[in-house]
């Protein structure tokens, strides 16, 4: 944000010194435990299945019950536990990021990332994942560990180049009780993080020298949707060999360059260079941590009854458009679409 800023010529909107009075508002909760905060009003988290450690959130107040849902995750993902059906709800504000598509099946995103690496090696070339920092990075080290110390991959150099990424799995390993019943009866004999040919690079100068390893190599490195982080000088030495490939495996939104490039953009610039596109550029959708048309069809009727109304809220206004259509004709729910600033009564 305060690279932003500068870019931009604006102040930044707070600085460093005002997230800890903030962050010293934070209380950590429990799934599933009931928070009063009035005599008439109680909210309680419970598994999204999006990220590790997230909720969506069920309140209750006046006789009624509103279930806002943050980001539902995907089906089938590794490590977490599964998105938590909806009790019962009155009213429901929901995502839809992917409201209007519907995703791989999981073995044929473990089967596409497999063939990414084996066609790098083959060409000699590099592999480039831009992944968010949270959860893809995890889940794609977890399917990467399993295919190397099974033989499926040969040994070839990987390289975790984002120091966020980096800094989170410590996190993941102290707080085992919120894996999946497989990984948490993996984690008793394998640290899923660590594999023969992974190398962690932690400082700048250590993802310099990432260009100094000949290829095949493997880069996973942030930001996800390409607008910054240490992807961007990859990007620039790797882009222009049509030997190397970009695999995108998470949602690229609009006005972003890893949507300019998964558009098919022929050139892009970073740094104010202009960059050829020569890579090949492949897309995983089933890695994304959202769910799909499908999963938030079925979560949002998952309680006891269908809830009077949904409100759909954090997506492009097509899927949007396109998910509230199978919601009121297929579920027979009224559906709103709010705009900026728009209020609803409940």
């Amino acid at each position: 944000m305060k690279d932003d800023a500068k870019r931009q010529g604006k102040p930044p909107v707070y600085a460093v010194d005002d997230i800890w009075p903030a962050y010293d508002c934070l209380h950590g909760m429990e799934y599933d435990v009931d928070i009063k905060v009035s005599s008439d009003l109680s909210f309680r988290f419970r598994e999204a299945g999006h990220i590790f450690g997230s909720a969506f959130v069920e309140i209750s107040s006046g006789g009624q019950k509103l279930v806002c849902s943050g980001d539902i995750g995907n089906d089938y993902v590794p490590i977490l536990r599964p998105t938590e059906p909806i009790r019962d709800a009155d009213y429901v504000v929901m995502e839809s990021t992917y409201g209007d598509r519907v995703h791989e099946e999981p073995q044929a995103r473990i089967k596409l990332l497999k063939q990414a690496v084996l066609d790098t090696v083959k060409r000699k070339g590099v592999l480039m994942i831009p992944a968010f920092s949270l959860e893809r990075t995890q889940e794609i080290l977890y399917e990467l560990n399993d295919m190397v110390e099974s033989g499926q991959l040969p040994h070839i150099p990987f390289f975790l180049d984002s120091p966020l990424a980096i800094k989170v799995l410590p996190i993941y390993h102290q707080f085992p009780q919120y894996y999946n019943r497989a990984a948490r009866e993996l984690a008793q004999s394998d640290d899923f993080f660590e594999f023969p040919g992974l190398h962690v690079t932690r400082k700048p100068a250590e993802s310099r020298s990432i260009s100094q390893v000949p290829p095949p190599k493997v880069i996973i490195a942030g930001s996800g949707m390409m607008h910054g982080g240490r992807i961007m000088h990859h990007l620039v030495e790797y882009l222009n060999n049509p030997r190397n490939t970009l695999l995108v495996v998470g949602f690229q939104a609009a006005g972003t360059l890893g949507r300019e490039v998964l558009e098919g953009a022929n050139r892009v610039h970073i740094d104010h260079e202009e960059i050829l596109v020569k890579a090949r550029v492949e897309a995983i959708n089933a890695y994304s941590a959202h769910a799909d048309q499908l999963k938030l069809l079925r979560w949002v009727v998952s309680g006891t009854s269908k809830p009077k109304k949904v409100i759909l809220t954090h997506g492009d206004l097509s899927a949007m458009e396109v998910l509230a259509g199978h919601i009121r004709q297929g579920k027979g729910i009224d559906t709103a679409l709010p705009s900026a600033g728009e209020t609803i009564e409940i």
